[in-house]
């Protein structure tokens, strides 16, 4: 959002989103601190407001390429409510610029 702000010239915005796979293989968004320490994997990444593609991945862990499937999924579904925050946070700022 800052880079938003300072009007810097981007392609797109980007959001980051972390995901858990628990001990018994299940994926858990937004985790918090003692959940990481406890998680089989903790994966965070960065996708893309455009095409919705990843852009890094910080993982650590064990997990199957099934389950990083799923986690990819998982969170890009999730990044389009982040990128509709930001869309909405954008368009109040702005609508009281306007006023």
């Amino acid at each position: 959002m800052a880079l938003m702000d300072a009007g810097l010239p981007m392609k797109s915005v980007f959001c980051g989103i972390t995901c858990m796979i628990d001990s018994d293989r299940n994926i858990l968004l937004d985790p918090t601190t003692t959940m990481e320490k406890e998680a089989a994997a903790v994966l965070t990444f960065s996708i893309d407001s455009v095409e919705k593609q990843l852009l890094t991945l910080s993982t650590k862990g064990s997990y199957s390429v099934e389950e990083l499937q799923q986690c990819v999924a998982i969170c890009q579904k999730a990044a389009e409510k982040i990128f509709q925050f930001y869309r909405d946070l954008v368009s109040r700022r702005y609508s009281k610029l306007n006023e």
